[in-house]
Order: C-alpha cells, then sequence, then structure tokens
C-alpha cells in the first residue's frame, strides 16, 4: 500500500479553488457538437479566422532552413527587438532602446511575467472591468488581489480616472489597463493614460497597458502608454502579433519597461521558457517592417464585419449594443429580453446552434451582456443574425 499522499502548491490550490468554466462552458458545448457534425457557429473566440499571411510564413520557413532552430537569448533575438524598439521610437515622443524590449511566448505569457515580477501574493493590482478573462487566472496563480473598477457602460465604456484612483490602498502595487479593450472594444483617451500614469508614479504604483489590438482600430489610430505618459520609468506596455497579424499560434508577444525591470523580466523568462524560437522571431521581426497592405486588409474587414453585426443585432427587440472602437468584440447587452447572459448564451445554443460568451465571465459589469467574437466571414455572421432573430421570436 502507498503512503504517498498528493500534495499541489498553493497557486495550483487557488486555481483549483476558484476554477468557473460559465465562461466558456457553451463554448466548449459547441466545440463537441462541432465533432459531432452538427452545424453550430462559433461566435465566442478571438483567434483570426485569416490566414498568416503567406509571405511572413515564406520568412519562417527560409529561417528554419537556415538552421535559425537554436537557443534564442533569454530576452529575445536582436533583430526583432530592434524592430520593437524602432515602432516604439516612431510612435512615441520618448526613444526605446532594444534593451529595454523583453520577447515572450505571447501576450499572456508576458502578462504573467510583469506579475510575477512586480507583484507579491497578497498584494493587489486595480483593475477596470468588465475585463479579458485570461487574466483571472494570471491573478489567481500569483495570489494577487484584484480591486476591480467598472467601465462607464452608459459611454461606450468608458474609463472611470477617478474611481481608478479611489481604488488604490495600502497593498497596491499596481494598475492594468487595456486598450483597445477585451471584451468591449473600447479605447483608452491619450490624456486619460497620461493622467493615470501621473496619478500611479506620485502613488508609487506601475502602470501596465495591455495593447495587444493596438493595430484594429476603427474611429481613430490607437496610442500607446508609451506616447501618453510623460515619463515612462513607471509604465510598462505589453503587445503581440496574434491579433493583427493573424498569428495566434505562433506565440510571440513583448513587453517594453525601463531597463531595469527589462533586465529582471529576461531572467524570468529564462527561468519560464529559456528563449523563443529562432525562426519564429525572425518571421515576427520581418511582419513588423513588412506588414502595411496585410494588416490594413484586415482592419478593413474586420470594421466591415463590425458594421453588419451592430446594425443587425440593434435592430432586433431587447438587444442593444454600442459601436465598438477597435477589437474583434461586440458586447451585447440582452436584459432587454428578460434574461441576463448567461442564461441568453446558454439558451440560444440550445436553441439555434449559435454559441456566444456569457459577459459574467468578464466581471460583474458584464452580467446581462453576451459577447460576440467578429472572427468569422460576414456571411457566417449574417447566417447567425438569422438565427438570433429566429430565437428572439421563437426561444
Amino acid at each position: 500500500m502507498s503512503n504517498f499522499n498528493a500534495r499541489y502548491s498553493q497557486s495550483a490550490a487557488r486555481l483549483d479553488a476558484s476554477a468557473d468554466d460559465s465562461a466558456w462552458r457553451v463554448h466548449e458545448r459547441a466545440l463537441e457538437r462541432r465533432r459531432a457534425g452538427d452545424d453550430v457557429i462559433l461566435l465566442c473566440i478571438g483567434d483570426p479566422d485569416f490566414d498568416t499571411p503567406p509571405l511572413i510564413f515564406g520568412e519562417a520557413l527560409g529561417a528554419m532552413r537556415a538552421g535559425r532552430t537554436h537557443y534564442s537569448p533569454p530576452a529575445g533575438e536582436p533583430a526583432l527587438r530592434e524592430a520593437i524598439a524602432e515602432i516604439e521610437s516612431r510612435t512615441s515622443p520618448h526613444p526605446c532602446r532594444p534593451e529595454e524590449v523583453v520577447v515572450f511566448a505571447g501576450a499572456t505569457n508576458a502578462l504573467f511575467a510583469v506579475m510575477a515580477t512586480l507583484i507579491d501574493p497578497g498584494e493587489s493590482i486595480v483593475v477596470p472591468e468588465p475585463m479579458y478573462v485570461g487574466y483571472t487566472p494570471i491573478f489567481q496563480a500569483l495570489g494577487i488581489e484584484v480591486l476591480p473598477v467598472p467601465l462607464l457602460a452608459e459611454q461606450n465604456f468608458r474609463l472611470d480616472i477617478p474611481a481608478m484612483q479611489r481604488a488604490v490602498r495600502p497593498g497596491t502595487r499596481a494598475m492594468l489597463i487595456n486598450t483597445p479593450g477585451n471584451p468591449a472594444g473600447n479605447m483608452i483617451e491619450a490624456d486619460q493614460m497620461a493622467d493615470l500614469a501621473a496619478f500611479c508614479r506620485e502613488q508609487g504604483l506601475w502602470l501596465i497597458c495591455d495593447e495587444v489590438y493596438s493595430m484594429i482600430t476603427f474611429s481613430r489610430r490607437h496610442t500607446s502608454l508609451r506616447a501618453a505618459a510623460q515619463r515612462t520609468d513607471n509604465v510598462v506596455m505589453v503587445d503581440a502579433l496574434s491579433k493583427s497579424h493573424a498569428m495566434s499560434g505562433w506565440r510571440i508577444g513583448w513587453t517594453v519597461s525601463p531597463e531595469p525591470l527589462a533586465e529582471r523580466l529576461a531572467r524570468l523568462g529564462m527561468a519560464m521558457l529559456f528563449g523563443c524560437s529562432q525562426f519564429i522571431q525572425d518571421a515576427a521581426a520581418f511582419a513588423l517592417r513588412n506588414d502595411d497592405v496585410y494588416v490594413e486588409k484586415m482592419r478593413l474587414e474586420y470594421l466591415a464585419r463590425r458594421d453588419l453585426l451592430v446594425a443587425g443585432l440593434n435592430a432586433l427587440p431587447g438587444l442593444r449594443c454600442a459601436v465598438p472602437d477597435a477589437g474583434m468584440f461586440v458586447m451585447v447587452d440582452v436584459s432587454g429580453t428578460g434574461q441576463d447572459g448567461l442564461a441568453f448564451a446558454e439558451r440560444l445554443f440550445d436553441a439555434a446552434g449559435v454559441s456566444t460568451v456569457p459577459g459574467v465571465g468578464f466581471g460583474p459589469s458584464g452580467r446581462n451582456y453576451v459577447r460576440i467574437s467578429l472572427a468569422q466571414d460576414r456571411a457566417t455572421l449574417a447566417r447567425a443574425l438569422e438565427r438570433i432573430a429566429s430565437f428572439l421570436v421563437h426561444p
């Protein structure tokens, strides 16, 4: 008889204790039905339906054939770090050096590293919500307390700066903002970011900005935190190629931060990853320097999808949605149907085979919403609208 008693870390226990599949339950059911051959429409995941542009693929293939399949420097390949630094220097009044850039296996990995480097278990972070559902497991695993601040839904999910400032308390180490935002597609104004960066600096806080949708904007161009802030010694920017370049499976992201923090992030990256793939980084550097045509083509297609979906949804009884300024999603208020978002998502899927994400998965402010992804072509979105309309008549 074995005396072994399995014991797991507190990080694992926190994830076990807080596990809640409500956000993805409809999506998982949709995948099961699709595998069984059923006609379902997946409107959940923000995984671009575009293929990675062939030139980027060819660059990666050429790099592999040239032997670029070995260990990479912990902070990332010089060519990629230089390409990122060049972009940041062009778009910001603050020159950026490659030494301020650290490459990670995607934005989620980068965010985990930033949180682990800056915040100890039991300390807190201020985050506006509804927030990206992927933040929650990071906070849980690291034992970080979240201080949520509702976005102003009636103002197209505008950031409430005074509320963010009031949320700070002893033990708060950082604020995390997301612009353009997931799930709401909101964009934070440059003056708001400047004010928040100055406030955080006065309070001894870090300000972290997730900017992975920076190239998918509709009403105006994106302004980065680095461009908005007067000083950059307390700001961290996170970005990736997953959305803008249809490279979600390539797993490439990065941070731009003060050099002392970048050095620590690189050390943590070495402990977690021991560097990202050389050939993927080569392709990423190429993508950033040769992306004008295809990024704009994808952006315009997302814009057309947004307009189709928003107009169609707002024409249906009981549904209401604001026009998102950016990103790949539309947040739909379903309270006019007499249901909350979770009930609506489950009943819609059962009756019509259309999967959406219940808004409660993004925080309490999303309770009466569902999130719909633009990562389907216009014909599929039109079919989804027909099914939703039929469901509302015959629920």
